[in-house]
C-alpha cells in the first residue's frame, strides 16, 4: 500500500535549513572579505540577488517531474556542447580573462557555460546508465569495457572542451562526475582498478615528460598551470608569483588558531594582501577570523547537507532519481574538497569556487539548480507500507 504525502510533506526541510545556514555564512564571509574594497555591502547585495535568482531556479527545477528530464537529456547535452564550442571557436561571442576563454558575452562576461554543462552532464549520464541498467548484462570485463566506453563517449567531449579553455578545475569536476557515474553503474573492482591505474600512469607519464621532454609536456600543461603546481609544492619559494595567494592564505588560516581573530579583524583578510579573497579563497577568511572552530562548523554543515542527500538517494525507489542525486553529490563533494584543499595547500590551486559560500553568479546558480534536482527527487519518491515499488 502506498502512503500518500503532499509535496510539502515530502520536502526535506533539514536540507533547506543547512542550505540557509550556508547562505548566512556566505554573506558574513563575503562582507568581511570585501572590506578591502571599502564597499563590502555592494558585494553582499549582489550575492543576495544571486541567491534569490538561484532560489527561483531551484524551485523551478523542483516543479517539473524529474522523470521528464529523460526527455530533455539529449537536447540539454547538445545545448551544452554548442555553448562550449561557441566559447572555443566564436571569438566575438566569447570573453577572455587572464588568459582563459571561459565565458559567453560581448564586452563583458555574461555567463560561464561550463557551469551549466555540469548539470546537463549529470542528467545525460544518469539517463544513460538508467538505460544501461534496464537491460540485463553479463558480469564480465568485456561488458564493463563497453559500459565504461559509453559513459566516456558522453563525458569526454565536454571534458576536453573545458580543459582547452583552459579550465583545469572545472574539467576535474567533470572527471569526478564521470567517475561517480561509472561507480553507480556497477562495474567490477577490476575495472575501477584499471581506471585508477590509467589515471596514475598518465600522471607519471606527465612527470616523465616534464623531466625529459619539456616542450611536449607544455602541450598538456600550460605555463600558468605549471606555475601553480610549483607554488603548491613549495609556496614559500614562490611568494612573488603563483604562490602568493596560497602562502598568505595559509598564514592567515594558521593565525586564526582555535577561535579566530574575530569577525572583520583578520590581518590578512582586511589588509588586502590576498587578491580576490571573496571568491576562490574565501575559506581563508573563515579560517582566520573564526579559527578552527568556525572552519569545523562549516565542514559539519557541509557534511549534514551531503548526508541528507545520501539519505534521499538511498530512499529513492527509482534508479534514475538515485543516479541524479549521486551525480549532484559527486559534484558538490569534489568542489568542496578541491577548494578547501587548495586553500590549505593540500592540492594545487585550480580556481574552483567554494559551493554556496564564494561570491559569484554562475557557480552559485548551478549549485542551487543541483539542490533543486535533489529536492525534486525527494518530493516525488513514493513510500510503501509493505515493500518497495516493483
Amino acid at each position: 500500500m502506498q502512503e500518500r504525502k503532499s509535496a510539502f510533506q515530502q520536502l526535506d526541510y533539514s536540507l533547506l535549513f543547512f542550505l540557509f545556514v550556508l547562505m548566512c555564512i556566505s554573506l558574513l564571509a563575503i562582507y568581511s572579505a570585501a572590506g578591502q574594497y571599502n564597499v563590502p555591502i555592494f558585494f553582499v547585495q549582489r550575492q543576495i540577488i544571486w541567491f534569490a535568482v538561484g532560489t527561483i531556479l531551484m524551485l523551478a527545477a523542483m516543479m517539473v517531474d524529474y522523470e521528464n528530464f529523460k526527455n530533455f537529456s539529449i537536447p540539454l547535452y547538445i545545448i551544452g556542447m554548442v555553448m562550449l564550442l561557441i566559447v572555443q571557436f566564436v571569438p566575438f561571442l566569447s570573453v577572455t580573462r587572464n588568459g582563459a576563454t571561459r565565458w559567453i558575452g560581448l564586452d563583458a562576461p555574461l555567463f560561464q557555460p561550463s557551469e551549466f554543462v555540469k548539470i546537463f552532464l549529470i542528467i545525460a549520464l544518469a539517463h544513460l546508465i538508467f538505460l544501461i541498467a534496464k537491460k540485463p548484462r553479463e558480469k564480465s570485463f568485456k561488458s564493463d569495457c563497453i559500459v565504461v566506453g559509453k559513459i566516456l563517449a558522453v563525458g569526454l567531449p565536454p571534458f576536453a572542451l573545458i580543459l582547452v579553455q583552459p579550465d583545469l578545475g572545472t574539467a576535474l569536476v567533470i572527471a569526478a562526475i564521470i567517475f561517480i557515474m561509472i561507480l553507480m553503474v556497477g562495474v567490477s573492482f577490476r575495472m575501477i582498478g584499471l581506471l585508477v591505474g590509467l589515471a596514475g600512469s598518465f600522471i607519471a607519464f606527465l612527470v616523465w615528460l616534464h623531466n625529459q621532454y619539456f616542450e611536449f609536456f607544455s602541450i598538456f600543461i600550460k605555463g600558468h598551470q605549471l606555475s601553480r603546481i610549483y607554488a603548491w609544492l613549495d609556496p614559500s619559494a614562490n611568494t612573488g608569483g603563483e604562490g602568493y595567494q596560497l602562502y598568505h592564505a595559509m598564514q592567515g588560516i594558521g593565525a586564526g588558531q582555535l577561535y579566530g581573530s574575530g569577525f572583520g579583524s583578520g590581518v590578512k583578510a582586511q589588509s588586502g594582501i590576498i587578491p580576490e579573497l571573496h571568491t576562490d579563497f574565501i575559506f581563508a577568511v573563515i579560517g582566520e577570523e573564526f579559527g578552527f572552530v568556525g572552519a569545523t562548523v562549516l565542514l559539519v554543515v557541509y557534511f549534514l547537507l551531503l548526508y541528507r542527500m545520501v539519505i534521499i538517494a538511498f530512499n529513492c525507489n527509482n534508479s534514475f532519481g538515485t543516479y541524479l542525486v549521486a551525480g549532484v553529490i559527486g559534484l558538490l563533494v569534489f568542489q568542496i574538497f578541491q577548494n578547501i584543499g587548495m586553500t590549505i595547500g593540500l592540492v594545487p590551486i585550480t580556481g574552483l569556487a567554494l559551493p554556496f559560500i564564494s561570491y559569484g553568479g554562475s557557480a552559485l546558480i548551478t549549485n542551487m539548480l543541483a539542490v533543486g534536482i535533489v529536492l525534486n527527487v525527494n518530493i516525488r519518491t513514493r513510500h510503501y507500507m509493505f515493500g518497495e515499488e516493483e
